[in-house]
C-alpha cells in the first residue's frame, strides 16, 4: 500500500527527518487478564509512511550485541539470549529494533513513542553495563522471564541513544509496557535521564505526556458512567432518552494521546469482564477498535506535505498460551493467529513482513444461505 500523502513516500521520509514529526504518535496498548487467569495484551501501531515492519523470531542462544556510544571506546558486549523471541521489528532502521513482541517465558513488550519527553541515561567510561535503545527490546525480551525479573535488572543497566545510532526518520523516543503470564506489569519511561518505573495501573499505554500525567488526567473524567439516565421529569414532562450511552457523554472522540488514553482505560475497565482467553482476545480487539484510525482523519502539514497516521497493523499477545493474532491496515477485518510454541523450538531466526503474511482472501459464505 503506498504511503498517504500528497507526495511521494520519499518525500515525506525527508520531510520527517529533518523536522519533528506531529504525526505517528497514535500508538495505544491496552491489557486485560481473565478470570481463568489468561493473559492477553494487544496494541495499535500507527505511523504515517512505510517503517518496514517486520515480524522476526529470535531463537533462544541469539547473540545480541550490547555497545555503548562510540565517542566513549567502551567494549561492546555479547551475550546469548536466554528465552526465544517473536516480535514485530521497524527494519527501516539498520539491523532493526524490536518494537513489540514476546517470549516463550509468557513476557510481552509494547513499545511506544514519548516524544518531547524522553531523555535517556549518560554511560560513563566507568560503567559496565549499557544497551542502547535500538536493541533495548531484543535485550528486555531475550533475557527476562517476568516483570520481576524485568524490574530488578533495569536500575542495573544504561540505556542510551545519540547522533551514532541509525534510527531512521524519527528519533527514537520510546516508553514501553511490559507484561508477563502472571499477570504482572509495568510501564518504563527515561525522563530527563533517569529511569522511571510505574505499576501497570491503568493497562492501558499511548503516548506523550507521561504515564503519570495520563493517570492524573484521568481524574477529569470521573463523571463518565456507563449507566445512562434513562429519564428526567421535567414540570410535567417525564423526558427520556433518545437511545444507550448517554453516561459517557463527554468521553473524548480524538485521536490525541491524552484522549485515547482517556478512552481506552474507561472501556476496558468497564467491558464484561472476560471468562478466558478467547473472550479476552475479542475484548481487546473491541477496545483497539475504538482508537484504530483510518487513513486521511488524522492528518498534519510537514511542509508542503500533508501527512496521515493511520494503523498500519495490529497485535494481540496471548502470553499465557503463546499465542500472537496480527493484522495490518489493508486486512484489518481479518486476524491472522500464530502458533508461537513451534517458532519458539526453532533453532534459527526467520523473518517475514507484516504486509507479506498470509491473509486470507475473503470468506464466500453464500452456500450457507442456499438451499
Amino acid at each position: 500500500m503506498s504511503t498517504p500523502s500528497v507526495k511521494s513516500r520519499a518525500s515525506v521520509a525527508i520531510v520527517c527527518m529533518v523536522a519533528t514529526l506531529n504525526a505517528s504518535l497514535a500508538c495505544t496498548a491496552v491489557d486485560i487478564t481473565a478470570a481463568d487467569k489468561s493473559v492477553i495484551a494487544g496494541r495499535t501501531m500507527e505511523w504515517a509512511f512505510d517503517m518496514q515492519w517486520t515480524l522476526v523470531s529470535l531463537p533462544k542462544g541469539t547473540p545480541l550485541t550490547l555497545s555503548a556510544p562510540p565517542s566513549l571506546k567502551l567494549p561492546a558486549m555479547t551475550v546469548p539470549t536466554k528465552f526465544s523471541v517473536v516480535g514485530v521489528s521497524a527494519n527501516i532502521i539498520p539491523g532493526g529494533a524490536l518494537l513489540e513482541g514476546q517470549n516463550s517465558a509468557g513476557l510481552g513488550m509494547s513499545g511506544n513513542f514519548l516524544p518531547d519527553f524522553t531523555q535517556y541515561q549518560s554511560v560513563t567510561s566507568q560503567d559496565k553495563r549499557y544497551v542502547s535503545i535500538l536493541a533495548f527490546g531484543s535485550w528486555a525480551l531475550g533475557n527476562h522471564a517476568s516483570v520481576a525479573e524485568l524490574r530488578a535488572a533495569l536500575p542495573t543497566i544504561k540505556v542510551w541513544a545519540d547522533a551514532s545510532l541509525p534510527s531512521g526518520p524519527t528519533p527514537p523516543t520510546l516508553h514501553f509496557v511490559f507484561n508477563d503470564r502472571g499477570g504482572a506489569g509495568v510501564v518504563v519511561e527515561y525522563l530527563k535521564g533517569e529511569l522511571r518505573m510505574y505499576d501497570n495501573a491503568a493497562h492501558v499505554l499511548t503516548n506523550s505526556p507521561t504515564y503519570d500525567w495520563h493517570l492524573l488526567n484521568l481524574r477529569n473524567y470521573l463523571n463518565l458512567s456507563t449507566i445512562g439516565v434513562s429519564s428526567v421529569q421535567i414540570g410535567t414532562s417525564n423526558v427520556t432518552a433518545i437511545g444507550q450511552g448517554g453516561g459517557l457523554v463527554g468521553m473524548p472522540g480524538d485521536y490525541t494521546p491524552p484522549s485515547r488514553f482517556v478512552r481506552a482505560s474507561l472501556l476496558r475497565h468497564n467491558v464484561q469482564p472476560p471468562a478466558n482467553a478467547a473472550e479476552a482476545i475479542e475484548a481487546i480487539g473491541h477496545v483497539l477498535n475504538t482508537v484504530d484510525i483510518p487513513i486521511g482523519v488524522a492528518q498534519s502539514r510537514e511542509g508542503n506535505n500533508l501527512v496521515s497516521d493511520y494503523t498500519q497493523w495490529v497485535a494481540i499477545k496471548d502470553l499465557t498460551n503463546n499465542r500472537l493474532m496480527i493484522t495490518d491496515y489493508n486486512h484489518r477485518l481479518t486476524f491472522l493467529t500464530l502458533d508461537l510454541n513451534p517458532i519458539f523450538a526453532q533453532d534459527k531466526p526467520t523473518t517475514v513482513k507484516v504486509s507479506d503474511l498470509p491473509y486470507p482472501a475473503s470468506i464466500d459464505a453464500t452456500k450457507s444461505m442456499q438451499q
